[in-house]
């Protein structure tokens, strides 16, 4: 394995990529970007660096922290500040304080509804404090690589501390949507929140999310839209984040500080971009530039399936006028954890457009002789107690059984031969007695 790893590093193949990328749309929106969630790649980007307030759209770092941290069936309780810190440009779904929801309830709450005091008790649930819980989604930013970033309050109220970009919020989005939980939430149009100790009626909610299911208008609806969340204050604008799956390629395109409604426009000529101009490839199907050089050198590795191979789901994303040769690969070795022992990182035209793990498989390869060698001195004999005893045993078992034996052969012809020796003596005794019969016979 290590010596086809190596001839991977030995061999790079640089192919001269075609000079092209597809010009993306005119758009209002100042800020946007599009990213293809499971690569990572950036297919279309303006202005996704700049500082921008996100208003509501804070809330799926809310949910993704809630998700990573609770139950969902954990009791929240709405303290005074939940109910009342949420003045101003706001939304809520009218939670008294001393009112009890499960996690998933709030979440709903949040992601459907934008309810600020669902997200204000998310936020003491999870942290402990609002304050506690604000730091943990500055780290969690910083884990994911936001560079633009400060998050000042859970909700997305006017801040001028709260401030993101386009391509942070991109990140965020991007973790998120790999959580199967969040997927389920964001893309549900309508929940009931049952009755609570507050609220002897349910609680209907819908998502605000036009793309997704019509809650205001109906032409704002797009075909391929799995979900996302929506965001408006004065001072951000509104603000948007939506997720579109088609043809196996799953997006999620992020527009800031843009005016109704254009957020909804520009998100649909986005999607609309990126799905017309690029195509997802499977990597395991497709790569075969190194296939030759380690066939050739890996021996009677050959008699076996593949011990190191290309995680068998990785994919990249491509212009469709491209072709999977046209990428340049090169191998990375260093952070290999568990069973990956490198890595294929593939970029196309300058942009990096997606990677895939070396990983081991449970093939049981044969080994051969002396092939530990140079390790025999480091090898540690294990000894079962249990099992020295009863091969004790056992040969004190066969010493007894031998003496036994040959004590018993030896009287065996001891009784024999004194047998014979009766016998023989009685033999002659009685030719004794015939002899002297016969003389007493002639002497008469």
């Amino acid at each position: 394995m290590l010596a086809a790893f190596c001839l991977l590093t030995s061999f790079p193949q640089k192919v001269e990529a075609a000079k092209y990328w597809p010009e993306g749309p005119t758009i209002d929106t100042p800020s946007a970007i599009v990213m293809e969630v499971s690569t990572g790649t950036v297919l279309y980007e303006k202005n996704a660096d700049q500082q921008l307030y996100p208003a509501s759209i804070t809330k799926i770092m809310t949910t993704l922290l809630a998700i990573e941290n609770c139950s969902m069936d954990e009791i929240v309780t709405f303290s005074k500040e939940a109910v009342y810190k949420n003045e101003g440009d706001t939304s809520h779904i009218s939670r008294d304080v001393g009112e009890e929801m499960t996690v998933e309830q709030c979440l709903y709450g949040i992601m459907l509804a934008s309810a600020n005091e669902c997200a204000w008790a998310i936020a003491e649930h999870v942290g402990g404090t609002e304050e506690h819980f604000v730091e943990m989604m500055n780290e969690k930013a910083k884990e994911l690589g936001c560079t633009n970033t400060h998050f000042n309050n859970p909700n997305g109220l006017p801040d001028e501390q709260h401030y993101t970009s386009a391509r942070d919020m991109a990140l965020i989005s991007q973790a998120a949507y790999k959580n199967e939980t969040f997927r389920i939430i964001t893309g549900t149009a309508r929940y009931t929140i049952p009755p609570t100790n507050k609220h002897s009626d349910p609680t209907p909610l819908q998502n605000h999310n036009e793309m997704l299911y019509p809650w205001k208008y109906t032409q704002f609806k797009y075909e391929y839209c799995t979900g996302g969340k929506t965001g408006f204050t004065k001072v951000a604008n509104s603000t948007l984040v939506t997720y579109a799956e088609k043809d196996g390629m799953t997006l999620v395109c992020v527009v800031m500080n843009t005016i109704s409604p254009a957020h909804w426009l520009d998100s649909t000529t986005l999607f609309d971009y990126c799905f017309d101009n690029f195509q997802m490839w499977n990597i395991a199907d497709n790569e075969n530039r190194y296939e030759n050089e380690v066939n050739q050198n890996v021996g009677s590795l050959n008699d076996y399936p593949a011990y190191a191979q290309i995680d068998q789901d990785a994919q990249i994303v491509l212009p469709k006028t491209a072709e999977f040769q046209d990428t340049t690969v090169e191998v990375n070795q260093d952070n290999t954890i568990d069973k990956v022992v490198g890595e294929l990182s593939y970029t196309y035209m300058g942009r990096q457009v997606g990677k895939a793990d070396i990983v081991v498989t449970d093939t049981d390869v044969k080994t051969f002789d002396f092939d530990n060698v140079e390790d025999a001195e480091k090898k540690t004999l294990h000894i079962n107690p249990l099992i020295v005893i009863l091969i004790l045993l056992g040969v004190l078992a066969l010493v007894v059984i031998f003496f036994v034996a040959r004590r018993a052969a030896d009287n065996f012809y001891i009784m024999r031969h004194n047998i014979e020796v009766r016998k023989y003596s009685k033999k002659q005794k009685r030719k004794k007695k015939k002899s002297n019969l016969s003389f007493r016979s002639k002497r008469r």
